[in-house]
């Protein structure tokens, strides 16, 4: 018996039946894909709870690959994610978590490897609606949904970091709508996360990363920005 999908049934102008399942999954892998700045050559993908379970006939698997590639929720290459990342020479992989279980049902780590060999693991959740959030940066736990632009900070724990951040960014007239840090431990790596509502100039991004302690800056603009 041969396997049908969705895009099968219901055409390539679809991205799958799912708000949750599809169009989240594609929304997650774009906002990591946009933490990356040079070309990707490796995107691997473990899905836990419902996103493992349905991840073939839900589409899942497209629509994260489809997003890694830059792919907006909506874009009809989705269904022909597998063949665009082949021609691309993106090399990709889809593991299926069924050990873990105390995690949101519509959970994907994404690791991912980029032309020079620097590697970023996201995790993210489909929170229904076609709504995400991105809890995991690393090792370390955050908690942002990329509806607004983002400004994402790796430092060092040190006194001074934040407020050469917030510095910054008034110097710009950015108005600052929430701002959190979190680190592994005090004085180890630290993200501070700001999202605004406003769009968040590239001059704002080159000054933080002036900082002795800043050791990456990563710029996600929300969609009405981008």
């Amino acid at each position: 018996m041969s396997f049908i999908s969705v895009f099968d049934v219901l055409g390539p102008n679809m991205i799958g039946p799912s708000s949750s399942h599809t169009a989240g999954a594609a929304a997650i892998a774009l906002l990591a894909r946009k933490m990356m700045n040079r070309e990707l050559v490796r995107a691997d993908f473990t899905l836990y709870g419902s996103f493992a379970q349905t991840y073939r006939g839900h589409g899942t698997d497209r629509a994260l690959l489809g997003g890694i590639m830059g792919f907006s929720t909506d874009d009809r290459r989705i269904p022909d994610s597998f063949s665009i990342a082949e021609e691309r020479g993106l090399s990709y992989s889809f593991t299926v978590n069924d050990r873990e279980t105390e995690i949101h049902p519509n959970t994907v780590d994404i690791r991912m490897e980029d032309i020079e060999g620097h590697v970023l693991t996201v995790r993210g959740e489909s929170i229904g609606g076609g709504k995400v959030r991105i809890t995991r940066i690393d090792q370390v736990e955050v908690d942002f949904s990329g509806e607004y632009s983002t400004l994402i900070v790796v430092q060092q724990d040190k006194p001074g970091v934040v407020a050469h951040i917030t510095r910054c960014l008034s110097e710009k007239n950015v108005n600052i709508a929430y701002m959190k840090l979190y680190r592994e431990e005090k004085g180890s790596t630290a993200y501070s996360i700001v999202e605004s509502d406003d769009f968040l100039p590239e001059e704002a991004v080159r000054r933080i990363r002036e900082n002795q302690y800043v050791r990456d800056v990563m710029l996600v603009q929300s969609q009405k920005e981008a």
